[in-house]
């Protein structure tokens, strides 16, 4: 286990001391995750808190989190059921009105036993507005936390635009329009924003995903993963069709199969293409050689990057990837891994030199810069450093705490 000293905070600190947001009252709305398992919105919430707010969260429930209402370090978590996850636009229709049905309902639940100045909306998708709107006609603020860009996530999933694609760009510019203040992931969405959404320069904050450091656990490796190969490439994330992880799949098979590479490959996470993907990796006769462990707790994510050689994040090449920073990526920072994805905008921002950039979804090449860095474990070492220096110096959640403050600070400055 890691006993290294806590890491420092001191923007999370100074907040806690000074109290910026002392009497704010805050509702934030999460429709895809539940609480506290989406990390970046569970950061955010902890920091207004330590920065003297009242925080009230809707969120659906999940697996583990299926209380309807608990208080988790002082936030107030309210959780609803939602419809198995949605396929088609029948599926969708269904799964977003009852999430509009719940929110509306808790938004005002806890208006009458909190009460709430400021709404918090974290996409997708982008229909949270229709709940603000109600309200801010009576004074609240609206604040878009913007997390996908719908447009090109529709997009990459079906491959085409048409009607529904143009339905997405309208509720994007609805909910622009209607936020008083927008929060973007990277200056990629920032731009977005300003460009696409109208919104003024002076009402976009960057707040970045950052990783909490104290809460990443670097373990000592557990040779078990390799499953007695000489070794390991790790990969944690959502298992959909948009993830690549077919790309990876086919770079694997041609690492063992036609090169005769000895690796292991360990795969963490859930989603709607998983059962596709094992059916795939037994097509291509690599049952033993990748395991598929779905979500799994804390405690066993990070042992897996722990004892990781080299992480990956096959990532297709298209505009919403290509604009569009990765939690994993941050994560194979924090824990020092060197890393192989493909040539994307923000994925390069993030990792610079601890990473290798492959030619756009091409497998060949994919696999081509794994076993690189599988053969060379002294530029392993010195790109992971790197990485973990990066985190440490420039993107972890400490260095975000300003500017998710200043949001809520000009948010309270708007007049309607």
């Amino acid at each position: 286990m890691n006993d290294a000293a806590p890491a420092r905070m001191p923007r999370l600190d100074a907040v806690r001391e000074t109290r910026p947001l002392d009497g704010r009252r805050i509702l934030i709305i999460v429709e895809n995750l539940p609480l506290p398992f989406d990390r970046r919105v569970w950061h955010e919430c902890r920091t207004l808190t330590a920065a003297g707010a009242q925080v009230a969260v809707i969120c659906p429930v999940g697996k583990g989190y299926e209380a309807e209402y608990e208080e988790l370090d002082g936030v107030h978590i309210y959780r609803h059921k939602l419809p198995l996850d949605a396929s088609g636009a029948s599926g969708y229709l269904l799964e977003y009105g009852a999430a509009l049905y719940h929110e509306m309902r808790l938004a005002l639940k806890i208006r009458k036993k909190h009460g709430f100045d400021t709404i918090h909306a974290c996409n997708p998708p982008d229909l949270i507005f229709l709940v603000a709107k109600p309200f801010k006609w009576f004074g609240r603020r609206f604040i878009f936390d913007h997390h996908d860009i719908n447009p090109e996530l529709y997009e990459a999933k079906f491959g085409k635009r048409g009607f529904f694609w143009k339905l997405m760009v309208l509720f994007e510019r609805w909910t622009f329009h209607a936020a008083d203040v927008v929060i973007s992931t990277n200056e990629s969405y920032a731009a977005i924003a300003r460009d696409r959404g109208g919104v003024a320069p002076e009402d976009v904050f960057v707040v970045r995903s950052g990783p909490d450091l104290n809460r990443l656990e670097v373990m000592e490796p557990n040779p078990a993963w390799k499953n007695g190969r000489a070794h390991m490439v790790g990969y944690v994330g959502v298992m959909g069709d948009q993830e690549g992880i077919d790309l990876l799949l086919e770079a694997a098979r041609e690492m063992v199969h036609d090169r005769g590479r000895d690796v292991q490959f360990v795969l963490v996470g859930g989603g709607p293409a998983l059962d596709g993907l094992k059916a795939m990796a037994a097509k291509l006769g690599l049952e033993d050689h990748v395991t598929f462990t779905g979500r799994a707790p804390d405690a066993e994510l990070f042992e897996v990057l722990s004892s990781a050689d080299v992480c990956v994040n096959p990532d297709r090449v298209n505009p919403m990837n290509d604009k569009s920073t990765m939690n994993k990526i941050l994560e194979y920072m924090a824990f020092s891994k060197p890393i192989v994805q493909f040539e994307v905008t923000e994925g390069r921002f993030s990792a610079g030199r601890s990473s290798l950039y492959a030619e756009p979804n091409n497998t060949h090449d994919l696999a081509d810069k794994i076993l690189s860095l599988l053969d060379d474990p002294e530029t392993s070492a010195e790109m992971g450093a790197f990485g973990r220096h990066r985190v440490e110096a420039e993107l972890n959640w400490d260095h975000q705490v300003d500017a998710l403050i200043a949001a809520y600070q000009r948010a309270a400055e708007k007049r309607h």
